[in-house]
């Protein structure tokens, strides 16, 4: 612990130049004893640092001395600190190594590269969730990642939407993915490789058995694959509009000139379509299929009986 600490010393004297031992102990969460100890441990281990008295001192390291990080592009180095996603680290129990990797790869980076790291720490925020759901709550999330960095198998309770709706199956967990806020296990199983939503695991048992997972996988190809069979089971049926020019903007498609634009839509259903045509008001016109436009005409008659003019 105390050699973790000395480094986080040393790396915020090389990030951030003078600092006092005030200063040093509300970072390090220590005290100002503490903090005169480590300088000292420091400063015997030949470490070139050495302190100011007076109102305006405190300590710094020696002009030039840096632990240089060589190798990376400005536009890498950028690339390093807009990819961090601290939510996601902290669900996964890894908030403080990640500050802690932070900082040591700012403190190895040459002064012009820090700088524009800086920048990007400035003017960008990734924020993973989306607007309409709260968080994930995913007790078992610190479980499942250590079963995945582990290479463990476990054995999942987990609650899905067809009955049975609780079911137990042993898995080997290959991988975790976070999509659009909510995380997922890729697992291996009797009938193969599937996906599992973390938050709808209600109970995880480590078996502590090691597995080999299979020669070749790739988590990044597995998700896109999994994607795009998503999109397309999704999308089984279609549906023939006429639209406003608002409308076919609002669905993403080019209006055609000024007047009506008939086109053909994908569907997920019959159920999903009405509700999301009746959100396109008067400016959607469903013409096929038959049972989509009687639903929407049956629901506009109730309607307008509800609120009549």
């Amino acid at each position: 612990m105390r050699a973790s600490r000395l480094v986080s010393l040393l790396l915020l004297l090389q990030n951030r130049g003078r600092m006092t031992a005030g200063q040093l102990a509300r970072e390090l969460e220590v005290s100002v004893r503490t903090v005169y100890r480590d300088v000292q441990a420091l400063a015997a281990a030949g470490i070139p640092l050495y302190g100011d008295a007076g109102h305006a001192g405190g300590y710094r390291l020696v002009d030039g001395y840096r632990t240089r990080l060589t190798g990376l592009t400005a536009d890498e180095a950028q690339a390093v600190f807009l990819a961090a996603l601290p939510g996601a680290a902290a669900e996964l129990g890894l908030g403080e190594a990640l500050a802690a990797a932070r900082l040591k790869l700012t403190a190895a980076l040459p002064a012009e590269l820090r700088e524009r790291a800086g920048r990007i720490q400035e003017r960008f925020l990734l924020d993973a969730p989306g607007w309409y759901a709260d968080a994930d709550d995913t007790p078992h999330l610190a479980a499942v990642a250590a079963a995945v960095w582990e290479r463990r198998s476990v054995v999942l309770r987990y609650r899905r939407w067809r009955a049975p709706e609780e079911i137990e199956r042993r898995v080997d967990p290959y991988g975790l993915v976070l999509k659009a806020g909510r995380w997922y296990l890729v697992a291996a199983g009797p009938s193969g490789m599937r996906t599992y939503r973390v938050d709808q695991i209600i109970g995880l048992r480590d078996l502590a058995e090691e597995f080999e997972p299979a020669a070749g996988f790739d988590l990044g190809a597995y998700w896109t694959g999994h994607l795009a069979g998503f999109r397309a089971r999704l999308h089984t049926g279609e549906a023939l509009v006429r639209l406003t020019p608002e409308g076919a903007r609002r669905l993403g498609l080019a209006p055609g000139g000024d007047g009506w634009t008939r086109a053909r839509v994908p569907i997920e259903s019959v159920d999903h379509a009405h509700g999301e045509f009746l959100r396109l008001g008067a400016d959607v016109e469903v013409l096929e299929p038959a049972e989509l436009r009687d639903r929407i005409t049956a629901t506009v008659r109730t309607l307008a009986a509800r609120y009549p003019g």
